[in-house]
């Protein structure tokens, strides 16, 4: 619960899932501009948050994923910096298991849902986290706004980033940043699921993959390349 919080039934829950002998995954996603404050203080309250999952839940695994209370999406110049700093922090003097969630402005079947996809992917990617958790494209708050094809995105641009240099990634993802931050107030509107898919084959449109071209080039122009 945020921000540090929890309760008996969390607990409770807890107790029955180490009683079940099952793998354990605590989200929690600190508000940038919340409680804890600015970038600075909100990763100070994410690395405890971190922390706490494995002491005092014995997590297996930590899912994070800092939200702006502003714009509500985990791709933002703040939540990656948040995010970044974290992971990196944790990759550096532990070996625990780091995962992240996505939550995108822009709709599905948009160039801009890619690309932010993409930002987010390449950071999670470069400061050592091991499950990416995406996507979930309109802040997760859209009916049948998630499809294969941001999941596919995702896993382009982690794989492309796959040993390249902290400081390039980081001038590549301000690149990207500079193509689609000054639309968070206007995003572009997207499309459904079964808009932009074919619902009887599960396989997406013929627009949806020159959409995905197009974005691609973008990204290649920025520096990224799959």
């Amino acid at each position: 619960m945020n921000e540090l919080k929890i309760d008996t039934s969390a607990l409770n829950m807890i107790a029955a899932w180490h009683l079940s002998g099952v793998n354990i995954l605590v989200e929690q996603m600190p508000i940038i501009g919340g409680y804890a404050g600015s970038v600075e203080e909100t990763a100070i309250c994410d690395i405890a948050t971190t922390l706490a999952s494995f002491a005092v839940m014995n997590a297996d695994i930590h899912l994070g994923g800092p939200i702006h209370i502003r714009w509500g999406t985990t791709t933002n110049r703040q939540s990656l910096q948040v995010a970044s700093h974290t992971a990196m922090a944790m990759d550096t003097n532990t070996d625990v298991l780091l995962a992240n969630q996505y939550y995108t402005m822009a709709d599905s079947c948009t160039e801009m849902n890619i690309l932010e996809i993409s930002a987010q992917a390449m950071c999670d990617t470069v400061t050592g986290r091991e499950l990416l958790s995406g996507v979930a494209s309109s802040k997760g708050v859209k009916t049948n706004m998630v499809s294969g094809m941001e999941a596919r995105a995702l896993g382009d641009a982690s794989m492309a980033t796959c040993g390249m240099d902290p400081a390039e990634v980081n001038d590549i993802v301000n690149r990207i940043l500079r193509r689609y931050e000054n639309d968070y107030a206007n995003p572009p509107k997207g499309k459904t699921f079964s808009q932009c898919y074919d619902v009887n084959s599960i396989e997406p449109t013929q627009e949806y993959l020159d959409l995905y071209s197009s974005a691609s080039e973008i990204l290649a122009e920025c520096g990224l390349y799959y």
